[in-house]
């Protein structure tokens, strides 16, 4: 069980290191006005969306088997809040997914000020998970 969650967290943090260094990338992709830039920081969000995606993927996957595990935490209000901003998160993932194309193919749509504002979403979930599974309000 420790190591299920060890490697959760592990794969936790992999997939945060993406969804918050994506988002500024982008700003810097917005902001450039030579094609050579634009070109190495389409490379770069690439392969970063690449790693974003394992860290992601496996710890979802982890996060299940801890729950596999413990299937009371199931009936735990906590849980069902963390579950709730998970699926935001994945949203958010697939947002990214999404931008990374617009950006590599030069129609993205955003400001960079707009991007800055979206880099903030997954800090305040991070936030809001890690007081769900510690303090455990409710």
């Amino acid at each position: 069980m420790l190591w299920l969650k060890a490697f959760h967290i592990v794969f936790v943090v992999t997939w945060f290191a993406g969804l918050f260094y994506l988002p500024r990338l982008f700003v810097h992709h917005a902001e450039a006005t030579e094609p050579a830039v634009h070109a190495r920081l389409a490379v770069m969000e690439r392969r970063l969306l690449v790693m974003t995606h394992i860290g992601g993927v496996l710890a979802i996957a982890f996060g299940l088997l801890t729950l596999w595990q413990v299937p009371g935490w199931l009936a735990a209000g906590w849980m069902h809040a963390k579950l709730a901003l998970v699926l935001a998160l994945v949203v958010y993932h697939l947002q990214l997914v999404r931008m990374v194309r617009r950006f590599a193919a030069g129609a993205n749509r955003w400001s960079s000020r707009a991007l800055r504002l979206f880099n903030e979403l997954p800090a305040l979930a991070l936030i809001a998970i890690v007081i769900l599974v510690v303090v455990k309000p409710f």
